[in-house]
């Protein structure tokens, strides 16, 4: 019989845990927290020294009960929650609910699920972190406090249904701050002179860049931009200078969450909640053939670029042997300074860097190979040495006017022979040895452009989560649960990546600025974060933060309770014209989804089925084809026009006509693919529309 009780968060890692510690220890899930405070109350006592009344979770009473009887059984039990702060919470919540005060009760963790990771954090278990766990309370009772006192009063003077939260409420305004911006901003035009000049002795023409009279100078008009080429129009043009150098370009930083989830959504164009969720299922355990249920990562949520002494003995080994020690860093990069980084836990990282993509190909759904093979590229690229180039920088005279020429060339790849980052891929720019200062130069052509200075891009889910981080908003923990729930609320909409504010978004927006300024305001939460923090530490009691906070909360809320006037959301209005009345139909949310309503409620009563366009004729009759739901909710493709016309498939239809047959084309994948089996066509899709 087993004498050792393990507990872990997930079912997923019990087969894994167990296989490495063998007969003497059970393996048990507690399937996430049991216990939290209810949900049809705040759940604190505000009058008692803020104390958080916790109850078992709705369903978990079976959980409880099977863990009871395991720990019966055991003389030791070892609690192996996730590393982190709501893992070490779960570890008490666990302690309490199974009565463990005269069990043997150890707190092991690992940051990575391989058999010596969790045999080493059984020779270093302990006792649990109450620090831990009082900033995560803490978290947890600002965060509720916040919801359920704020929530309720957007419920009476907006429409039910809305929510507000502490770090969700300043994403919010974040975005909204950016829109404002764009929509103030006024475009000033100006223009670019390219000259294309003919070296004498070459077949190929080079081509400079005005810079300047003397000094770099901006060319506001097409009247200025005139004036120059015409003063120019007989100069003789010839090379002042030319210096060569070398530029080294460092290796990345492995990745934290942070910049998983921006990288993720640039390259793979996965949404923060999906990289988290696929990331999970890296770190839990995949099963590879030969080998049984592996965790392939590291643990998935840290801020910190630390890499453990064995994991850089295992890269540089592997990477001498795989590329040469050419290949492999001196010194490796340190990460960010003066920021409060929880370095508890390393960088994520592969577990094993010699595990390489492609040998695990085979045993991953694609997507969960794309990001394991992002995580492992950037990892090893890490460890290795900078790329070099030589760079020529040219300057050419033409009376007092001066053009310029940069030109660069890879002369060692380094770690860009594994990785190059997607915002930082650059075209090889060269320039032919012959051109010297003695090179004769003759005008060929200008290249007159006029521009507009472009406002400050839409945030997406990628740049969104660097500003939380840059701003030290939230955790890495809280990043995708925030624009999940921005999201969901309706109060953002994403569309081609970009993230929108909804009218509503605004609504809520200038509600919460109104009425609560200092939950909305980014330093205010950033020194909240940074409170946290302390209380991890041992320097600030949590009870202290929240005594500070509520008061305040409290008579904000009483104030806007009284003060703030109530706000009609108008209801989109859509194409769709009510057979009944002839109004246009709106869009209402029920809670099975969006619906058409006509506005001319309760004289009519007319509701219809709302269907997501796509933008794509019916290849049978011609009308919208629309995103439709089977009863259990699978998704596919149908005529608008259904009963009368039958036409589903369950791939999305593509604008694109088929070049070979002109019938309907299929999205599958990366790939277009002709409906008609007996045509056959298939082609690439462009990059940035391609469905991942």
């Amino acid at each position: 019989m087993a004498k050792y009780l393990v507990i872990v968060e997930s079912p997923a890692k019990v087969k894994t845990i167990k296989k490495f510690l063998g007969a003497n220890y059970e393996v048990a899930a507690s399937n996430g927290h049991v216990r939290d405070m209810p949900k049809s109350q705040l759940g604190i006592d505000v009058e008692h020294d803020y104390e958080p009344k916790y109850i078992t979770i709705r369903g978990k009473g079976d959980v409880l009960a099977a863990l009871r009887k395991e720990v019966k059984k055991a003389e030791k039990i070892y609690l192996a929650t996730d590393p982190d702060r709501e893992g070490e919470a779960i570890s008490w919540h666990l302690y309490h609910a199974l009565k463990l005060e005269d069990k043997k009760v150890y707190r092991i963790t690992f940051n990575e699920i391989t058999k010596n990771a969790v045999k080493e954090s059984l020779k270093n278990a302990r006792e649990i972190n109450m620090n831990l766990v009082d900033a995560q309370q803490a978290r947890r009772v600002l965060d509720r406090m916040v919801g359920y006192r704020i929530s309720p009063l957007l419920w009476a003077k907006i429409k039910r249904g809305l929510s507000a939260g502490r770090v969700q409420s300043v994403a919010l305004r974040i975005i909204c701050d950016r829109e404002e911006e764009i929509n103030a901003f006024i475009p000033e035009e100006y223009w670019t002179i390219d000259v294309k000049l003919a070296v004498k002795g070459e077949k190929k023409p080079i081509v400079a860049k005005y810079y300047g009279k003397g000094k770099k100078q901006t060319i506001h008009s097409k009247a200025e931009a005139d004036a120059v080429m015409a003063a120019l129009k007989n100069a003789e043009y010839h090379v002042t200078e030319i210096k060569k150098g070398e530029r080294v370009k460092k290796a990345p930083l492995p990745f934290t969450t942070s910049t998983l989830q921006q990288e993720a959504s640039k390259v793979l164009n996965f949404s923060t909640q999906k990289t988290m969720r696929l990331a999970q299922q890296l770190y839990e355990g995949v099963d590879i053939k030969g080998e049984g249920t592996v965790g392939l990562i590291t643990y998935l949520r840290t801020d910190s670029t630390r890499v453990s002494e064995e994991a850089e003995v295992m890269a540089r080994d592997f990477i001498a042997k795989q590329f040469g020690e050419d290949y492999q860093a001196e010194s490796v990069s340190a990460g960010k300074k003066g920021q409060k980084i929880q370095d508890a836990h390393e960088a994520i990282r592969p577990t094993d860097p010699a595990r390489m993509p492609l040998t695990v190909k085979d045993e991953l759904p694609r997507d969960l190979f794309r990001l394991y093979q992002l995580i492992w590229k950037r990892f090893v690229a890490s460890r290795m040495s900078p790329a070099r180039y030589e760079t020529t920088s040219v300057k050419i005279q033409a009376q007092a006017h001066i053009f310029t020429l940069a030109a660069s060339k890879l002369l060692f790849d380094g770690f860009m022979s594994v990785y190059v980052q997607e915002d930082e891929k650059e075209a090889e720019n060269k320039l032919s040895n012959a051109l010297t200062e003695d090179s004769g130069l003759s005008f060929v052509d200008f290249d007159a452009v006029q521009h507009f200075t472009q406002p400050p891009a839409h945030y997406t889910e990628a740049a969104l989560v660097r500003a939380l981080e840059e701003l030290g908003i939230g955790r890495p923990s809280t990043y995708a649960p925030t624009i999940t729930t921005i999201l969901a609320r309706r109060y953002v909409a994403k569309e081609n990546k970009n993230l929108y504010v909804t009218e509503l978004g605004e609504v809520v927006n200038n509600m919460m600025k109104e009425a609560f300024p200092t939950i909305v305001d980014v330093n205010f939460t950033a020194n909240m974060e940074a409170l946290l923090d302390s209380v991890e530490e041992g320097e600030v009691k949590w009870k202290t933060i929240v005594a500070n906070f509520y008061p305040d909360l409290d008579e904000a809320v009483k104030m806007a309770e009284k003060e703030l006037p109530e706000v009609t959301i108008a209801d989109e209005e859509s194409e769709e014209i009510c057979e009944k009345c002839g109004r246009h139909m709106v869009i209402k949310y029920g809670p099975h989804g969006r619906f058409l309503a006509c506005p001319g409620f309760p004289e009519c009563r007319n509701t219809m089925p709302y269907f997501e366009k796509i933008g794509v004729e019916c290849p049978k009759c011609g009308k919208d084809v629309v995103l439709k739901k089977t009863r259990k909710g699978r998704r596919y493709f149908g005529c608008i026009d259904n009963p009368e016309c039958d036409f589903m498939v369950w791939d999305k239809p593509a604008k694109e006509k088929c070049p070979k047959c002109g019938g309907l084309m299929l999205e599958k994948g990366n790939k277009y693919v002709c409906a008609d089996a007996n045509c056959g066509h298939i082609q690439e899709r462009e990059k940035e529309t391609a469905q991942v």
